[in-house]
């Protein structure tokens, strides 16, 4: 059914298998629903229709068929083996691997199943099997391997055919580490593994795998790659045909088999890394120096894809970087990441784009180009994990649009095959504190399901091997087993997420066990006290108030986060359990939770109704974590909006803070010093980075300081979503439109309008179909708030000045009185007079 259908309830559904097969469901339910056929089978191929029947008895036709095939293999199916080059030119050395093989009679259909430790594309006949790239991503290599299952029946000919391979060492041969001590975590060759199955129409079957029959040398334009350091590329060295049946191979040495490889792969859940998009040159600068730096106006994640010619031999240098400082490229932040790309011509027009590495950057410094430059022959390649976008937010303020873009931007960056924190240094790694506090805002913006239950088996994985403790990072290339508040706690916070905001009830079991495990593990860090003292922790990372060189250094006592986060995982654990029907837990946690929350508040909750730590993110915590009772939580949103309000509405939180505090003002009734908050232009805020020109999120609130200087911290990225987190905000509170049933079956609409800003409004893809929710100024004293609810939902709808009311499906419409009161003008002329900066 559309989305403005009015008032529809599904009461029963019915799946039509092969336009054969028919099953029915009496039930209300749309998505997530178990699988009513026959379990699915290997190398299946099928068609799915599905029609409903609301409430009302009305049958829809049969909707398009949707065509689907089974992309896992059977136990023990995995036949082939992982190979190597067995003549490497020194560590972590690109190649290429090929084999021919034979294809007689009528071809029914082919599928490859490929993987390996390190990166990969796949051709057969001198084609790419896809557009997919950097394959097959990371995961903890040790114990769980991903492989693609891609349709190449159109490549398979009669007759001879050939699969090649080309690959390098990515993440596999990176080196992990900081301040000079790094180490090879994985391996010092990458290796590949592939099997090709071919079904014939009489019903027979070939397979043609990877083993020591199968060539390959360190052959091939790609000299040198690395994940942080760039890539190398001399197109004198292109092999054209090398994987096509004609091609000589005989002076190839056979494949070295890797021995021991226990892990079988299993197909990924998770969307591929594409190239999602491109942007031409904005400007080309000439440096004070004399350099030549290309501006593509948008800090991006990627690589530069160049037409050029060139003298044989002739290399060209490309530097990569976020910003400028002072007008020439600033590499500083970059650290010990070369990010740098050499292109050697081969004498020809040639076009290059690297392959096995990306770069974060909106500059690119070129070096050595031949001849005059025309920026029409460079192109930047935006990639990423190609996630379909869901959530959209637009508002009469420009800055505030941007913020929101810029948010949008540094997901599309940072989700590239894990959650990373930053795209650009030595680093790129799953910080899981990063994704712990964004992941109601990535599952907002994007369909991350997938992504992200991808991400949590690493996560379990990495728990197992540590005892129950979910690291800093996943895959825990650090090896670091020590556990940190809101560090760990993604273990419990993003499994609800996927619950509450996709309905995705399987993610929430399969990693039950995981978010069971942290929360005994903080069970027996807190002891006899319930309280987590004294240990390592970041606190309230990155607070403003804390010095360049002590991130970790704000203003809220690292044990009042730290306890306060024990109370909130147990918390969740409890809810997970009551909604998995595990009844003994969730008495046994929901008490503990209970206990531990007195706790806090005895040790760190004054007499006269004051934090310990008289700080913006401890009141903050305390509202939205439910840390006090419903009288003292108004106490606390009074406190916290003193606090903004003193502190001139400057934001004085880091990652624990940032993400809930506008929501524990607006709770409490403090909207206006809310939206004085979003709307502040000062240091530190969130625009104050748009009016800096910044079109991702910073790491720091001043990563870039007024003066044009870059901020002297070790750590200073220009792409760092963690305190985007207010975008899902600007949804959910400034627009009013919140999931409250799982999968937005339940919605709520409850706008904020705030002085500065006339109108906003959300667009959201639910599971469900879409939601919309906005408010704007009518110019008469009076608001006209806006919603469409799709079918077979409902939503519970707050007005300003009315009581709340139930609405079902379809486009509603209401006009209010503006709780502002004032006008327009007036408002505005208040803010700007009183916001600093």
């Amino acid at each position: 059914m559309t989305s403005d259908a009015t008032d529809w309830h599904q009461r029963s559904a019915e799946l039509r298998l092969d336009g054969e097969q028919v099953a029915a469901m009496t039930s209300a339910d749309s998505i997530f629903v178990e699988w009513p056929f026959e379990p699915l089978v290997p190398h299946a191929r099928h068609t799915l229709e599905v029609r409903v029947t609301g409430i009302d008895g009305v049958t829809s036709p049969w909707s398009a068929p949707v065509a689907m095939r089974s992309a896992f293999l059977d136990d023990g199916e995995w036949q082939a083996a992982f190979v190597a080059l067995a003549e490497p030119r020194g560590e972590a050395c690109p190649g290429q691997v090929r084999t021919d093989f034979a294809v007689t009679g009528s071809l029914r259909s082919a599928t490859l199943y490929a993987t390996a430790c390190g990166a990969y594309q796949a051709s057969i006949n001198s084609r790419d099997v896809d557009d997919a790239v950097l394959k097959p991503g990371w995961t903890v290599y040790q114990e769980r391997l991903v492989h693609e299952a891609t349709d190449v029946t159109d490549l398979v000919r009669e007759g001879t055919n050939t699969i090649g391979i080309r690959f390098a060492g990515a993440w596999w041969t990176e080196e992990y580490g900081f301040d000079g001590n790094t180490r090879r975590f994985y391996g010092d060759q990458p290796r590949v593994a592939a099997q090709l199955h071919l079904v014939f129409e009489d019903g027979a079957t070939q397979v043609i795998g990877t083993d020591g029959s199968w060539r390959g040398a360190a052959v091939g334009p790609v000299t040198a790659s690395s994940i942080y350091h760039g890539e190398h590329v001399d197109a004198r060295r292109t092999l054209p045909g090398w994987d096509a049946p004609e091609f000589d191979d005989s002076g190839w040495p056979e494949v070295a088999v890797v021995p021991d490889v226990s892990v079988v792969p299993e197909p990924d859940v998770a969307e591929p890394v594409r190239r999602t998009g491109e942007l031409v040159v904005a400007e080309v600068i000439t440096t004070p120096s004399g350099k030549t730096v290309l501006d593509f106006g948008q800090n991006l994640v990627g690589r530069l894809r160049v037409r050029v010619s060139g003298p044989a031999g002739h290399t060209i240098t490309l530097r990569h970087a976020e910003v400028l400082e002072h007008d020439e490229l600033g590499t500083r932040p970059l650290r010990a990441a070369a990010a740098t790309d050499t292109f050697t011509c081969s004498g020809a027009e040639d076009v290059f784009e690297p392959e096995f590495t990306f770069h974060g950057f909106r500059y690119a410094e070129i070096e050595n180009w031949p001849g005059g430059l025309d920026p029409r022959d460079l192109t930047a390649i935006v990639v990423g994990s190609d996630m379909r976008r869901t959530g959209w937010f637009e508002s009469s303020h420009e800055l505030v649009n941007q913020l929101h873009e810029n948010v949008v931007w540094g997901m599309r960056g940072n989700f590239l095959s894990l959650p990373t924190d930053c795209p650009q240094r030595d680093e790129r790694l799953g910080w899981t504190g990063d994704i712990q506090v964004f992941s109601p805002t990535a599952a907002t913006l994007f369909d991350s399901d997938g992504f992200l239950t991808s991400w949590l088996r690493d996560v379990a994985i990495e728990q197992a091997r540590s005892g129950g403790v979910c690291p800093f990072v996943v895959p825990n290339v650090l090896d670091e087993p020590k556990a940190a508040a809101a560090w760990g706690d993604a273990a419990t916070v993003v499994p609800m997420v996927l619950f509450e905001r996709f309905g995705d009830l399987a993610a929430l079991e399969e990693q039950y066990p995981s978010m069971k495990a942290w929360v005994d593990v903080l069970v027996g860090l807190a002891g006899d006290r319930l309280l987590w003292e004294g240990d390592f922790q970041f606190g309230d990372w990155l607070d403003p108030a804390a010095p360049p060189d002590r991130a970790d250094g704000g203003l809220t006592d690292k044990d009042i986060v730290a306890s306060a986060h024990v109370v909130r995982s147990a918390a969740l654990l409890t809810e997970a359990a009551t909604i998995l029907g595990h009844a003994e837990d969730a008495a046994h946690y929901g008490d503990y939770a209970e206990r531990a929350r007195q706790a806090w508040v005895r040790e760190y909750v004054t007499g006269s109704g004051r934090i310990a730590s008289d700080s913006q993110t401890a009141y903050a915590m305390a509202v939205s974590y439910g840390l006090v009772d419903s009288e003292t939580t108004q106490e606390m949103g009074d406190r916290l909006a003193e606090i903004v309000r003193r502190d001139g509405y400057v934001i004085g939180t880091g990652f624990v803070g940032t993400p809930i505090i506008a929501d524990a003002l607006c709770s409490t009734g403090y909207s206006d010093v809310a939206g004085r908050l979003l709307l502040q232009t000062g240091v530190p805020s969130w625009l104050y980075a748009v009016t800096m020109g910044a079109t991702t999120i910073w790491e720091r609130w001043d990563s870039m300081l007024p003066d044009g200087t870059i901020n002297p911290g070790e750590m200073t990225s220009f792409n760092h979503y963690a305190f985007g987190a207010i975008a899902d905000w600007l949804h959910r509170g400034l627009a009013g439109l919140t999931s409250t049933g799982p999968g937005y079956r339940r919605i709520r609409i409850a706008p904020t309008p705030i002085d500065g800003l006339e109108h906003a409004s959300v667009r959201q893809e639910t599971p469900y179909g879409l939601a919309e929710s906005g408010w704007a100024e009518t110019g008469e004293g009076t608001l006209r708030v806006h919603a469409t609810i799709p079918a077979n939902t409902t939503a519970q709808v707050t007005l300003p000045g009315r009581e709340t009311f139930d609405v079902g499906s379809g486009i509603h419409e209401w006009t209010v009185d503006d709780p502002r009161g004032r006008s327009s003008v007036d408002r505005h002329d208040d803010l700007s007079a009183g916001v600093a900066g």
